[in-house]
């Protein structure tokens, strides 16, 4: 990669060269994340000049935020909504159907209870639930966003893993209380 040709407007998907699609080949991302921080790193620049050297820092920072945003599943799906110009408005949109958010209601029940009961065989269902329940969104995700481009959908599925990346991170900090 020539830095001062490149083009620092490009995507993230262009700048790893992989596709523009939800699924994607994590091992393709992490060779190209490692050929081109071996280009760009700023330890490769100290003999330049100053305004060289900074903008291998540039690159070396959007090489790192793409490789950070693209290998994570929920970064991902963001950022290519983001890339339609559809936004999930986490923050402001926290509308969700009636059987998710009961759901949810009953799982930090029994979050709850497994932590006043310190029982961590139902700490680890718990989990294995809240895991199998991800998995079954980011696999809608792929086909809301790779196959029908249905990115309204997509957006919605992108809410609800948030509540369920919130909620799988507390069951980590239920696992740490439990192990203390």
């Amino acid at each position: 990669m020539d830095m001062r040709s490149a083009d620092f407007q490009q995507d993230f998907f262009s700048l790893f060269n992989l596709p523009t699609r939800y699924q994607i080949d994590s091992i393709a991302l992490e060779q190209s994340f490692l050929a081109l921080q071996a280009k760009v790193h700023p330890d490769k620049s100290s003999h330049l000049s100053e305004a060289e050297r900074r903008l291998s820092m540039q690159w070396a920072t959007r090489v790192n935020e793409g490789y950070q945003t693209l290998r994570n599943p929920l970064d991902r799906a963001r950022y290519l909504l983001s890339l339609q110009g559809v936004h999930t408005l986490e923050d402001s949109n926290t509308a969700m159907p009636v059987d998710f958010l009961m759901q949810q209601m009953e799982w930090r029940e029994a979050l709850e209870e497994s932590k006043q009961t310190k029982d961590i065989s139902a700490l680890e269902e718990l989990e294995q639930h809240v895991q199998h329940e991800v998995s079954i969104l980011q696999q809608q995700l792929a086909a809301d966003i790779d196959d029908t481009r249905d990115y309204a959908a997509a957006s919605g599925i992108v809410r609800k893993l948030k509540f369920l990346e919130k909620l799988a991170e507390e069951i980590g900090s239920a696992f740490d209380e439990l192990d203390t």
